[in-house]
């Protein structure tokens, strides 16, 4: 598909690019911006949907190395859910080709705005402070389970997929909140990576596009994973729920407007 790239849309691109790397890096949700970004400039769905997963893996691949480098990530405890994540991308990814997917964006709102109601009254939902950083792998179970639904969901859709990986890693392994978001952006990481493979051998990446917005999202991600270090739970929290909010209304506004 031939594109007129006029220099104000690549501007454009370029800011967008860089505050949803700033996003992704901390709770997700970069694709909120960056895929009705593309669309706007006239890119069909599926082409749009690909051409984000190239953007989006310069941004994870920053985000998650700021975090490995600060021991945040332990790659030896984490193969299970590695692999479960990647199976469940390759999954996910096939079956955005198969099916209509007009009853996920009916549900996809509720599940999401659960998530930000959940972590604005529970008191556990960001960590707490006697949860420490994990000596030995958690269980093969539910590292699989937690891998196939979440990397089959990023494959097929991913909006939210950082919340969702955020919430359910402090839910079911006892992470602190840092480790958490380490988690979330390695194994987005794999799936993305996974989804950009399947996208691509279907010629579905414009990878001009891809690889300019690509760059800016690799800006947003180092700040944004530097400030989250930084920073913690008091600029985590809030930025986390007014992220999760946005993606329910926007979705809801998309699929029952």
């Amino acid at each position: 598909m031939e594109l007129m790239l006029d220099p104000s849309h690549l501007a454009a691109l370029a800011v967008i690019g860089i505050i949803a790397g700033f996003i992704d890096a901390i709770v997700g949700g970069g694709g909120l911006l960056s895929i009705p970004a593309l669309l706007t400039m006239g890119i069909p769905p599926h082409l749009a949907l690909g051409t984000n997963k190239l953007a989006a893996c310069f941004g994870s691949i920053t985000s998650s190395y700021t975090y490995y480098k600060q021991q945040l990530f332990v790659p030896a405890f984490w193969k299970t859910c590695a692999i479960a994540t990647f199976i469940g991308a390759i999954l996910g990814s096939g079956l955005v080709f198969l099916i209509n997917s007009n009853w996920l964006e009916k549900l996809l709102p509720l599940l999401i705005i659960s998530i930000a109601i959940y972590t604005l009254f529970s008191p556990k939902a960001m960590g707490s402070a006697h949860y420490v950083a994990p000596t030995k792998a958690p269980t093969n179970k539910r590292q699989a389970t937690q891998g196939l639904i979440l990397g089959g969901y990023d494959g097929f859709a991913g909006p939210g997929i950082g919340a969702f990986w955020t919430v359910s890693s402090i839910s079911l392994h006892k992470l602190p909140l840092l480790e958490s978001c380490a988690l979330a952006r390695i194994m987005t990481l794999i799936s993305n990576i996974t989804a950009l493979i399947i996208f691509a051998s279907l010629g579905q990446v414009n990878w001009i596009l891809g690889l300019w917005m690509g760059v800016c999202m690799m800006a947003g991600s180092f700040i944004g994973a530097r400030s989250a270090i930084r920073f913690g739970i008091p600029f985590i929290k809030p930025l986390f729920i007014i992220s999760v909010v946005s993606i329910a209304t926007h979705l809801a506004w998309s699929a029952w407007a």
